[in-house]
């Protein structure tokens, strides 16, 4: 009996491990400082996709919903690139604003489809750009790069009239390509987790901050490289990310920190929640691994005792 106590305990606690960080977006219920929750279908989907893309977000019924079309028009406005062309714009979001305090959360729907970007690269760029306490869902009905879905987080706030700088959007995008860029290159680099570039980036923009509000002014290339450097070591990445991989972060830190993002008391906020997330995270994944042991025990516990009942019966 007491095996059978500690071995259903490890399954709920692994189940509970597995969910800790689980969350969807409530269609049924309507936020009153922001209004229903706002869909930004790709506006290069069919009539066809765009139902099957409703049905990945879990939108049961159109009328509980705000909806919304990003066109290549709309990527030129906010990520200042792209050639106008709508029919690529096939990643859709669903975006609700959530209360003061609990950062911007990311769920991608459809992980088989978005190629490349992570949850935690879409809320560390949507930071920077002046998103603030959301959810955001990702879906795609096809292999996508992913880069493009900032766009319509961005359309889902101007919808709700809320303006965010087209200067930092562009910082953002760069920001999004540079480490998305870097995780790509060292996706098979022993010693790499994505995770933790997540984390380095946060680390670079907070100290960014804090430098000029320390000493009134921007820091220098010299002050960017010895911050990047220090949060790639505090993050193990030391002997990881290259040159010139460094050198595109540089140029990355040097266009944030002339954006307004660099002053903003909000955005430290949402990076230390995001941080928070992050570490939470990169915990949480150790901790599985070293639980991933267990599930072989009471794979041999359950095989133990269906032969005991076995040679139970065949003793008879």
């Amino acid at each position: 009996m007491k095996k059978w106590m500690k071995a259903t305990a490890i399954v709920l606690a692994l189940m509970g491990l597995s969910m800790k960080n689980a969350y969807a977006i409530d269609t049924t219920t309507v936020n009153e400082k922001w209004g229903k929750p706002t869909v930004v279908y790709g506006g290069g989907l069919s009539e066809a996709q765009i139902k099957q893309t409703s049905e990945l977000l879990g939108i049961k019924d159109s009328n509980t919903v705000l909806t919304e079309t990003a066109t290549g028009q709309d990527l030129i406005k906010y990520l200042g690139s792209g050639d106008g062309n709508t029919s690529v714009m096939i990643s859709s979001v669903m975006v609700q604003k959530t209360d003061k305090g609990t950062g911007v959360k990311v769920k991608i729907k459809t992980p088989e489809n978005i190629t490349l970007v992570t949850a935690e690269q879409y809320a560390n760029a949507a930071i920077t750009a002046g998103v603030t306490d959301a959810e955001i869902e990702v879906a795609a009905v096809s292999k996508v790069t992913g880069e493009s879905a900032l766009t319509g987080v961005y359309k889902a706030f101007e919808a709700n009239g809320v303006q965010l700088d087209a200067k930092r959007t562009e910082v953002a995008q760069q920001e999004l390509e540079v480490t998305n860029k870097i995780a790509q290159e060292n996706a098979n680099t022993n010693g790499f987790d994505a995770s933790k570039l997540d984390k380095a980036m946060i680390e670079i923009k907070k100290e960014l901050a804090e430098l000029k509000q320390k000493q009134g002014q921007l820091a220098t290339k010299e002050d960017i490289e010895r911050i990047i450097n220090d949060a790639l070591k505090n993050n193990s990445l030391q002997n990881v990310i290259s040159q010139d991989q460094i050198n595109a972060l540089v140029a990355f830190a040097q266009n944030y920190q002339n954006t307004s993002a660099i002053d903003s008391k909000q955005v430290l906020e949402q990076l230390n929640s995001l941080s928070k997330s992050v570490s939470e995270k990169i915990n949480s994944l150790v901790e599985q691994a070293k639980n991933e042991g267990w599930l072989d025990k009471i794979a041999q516990f359950f095989q133990s005792i269906f032969d005991a009942i076995k040679n139970l019966f065949s003793q008879n």
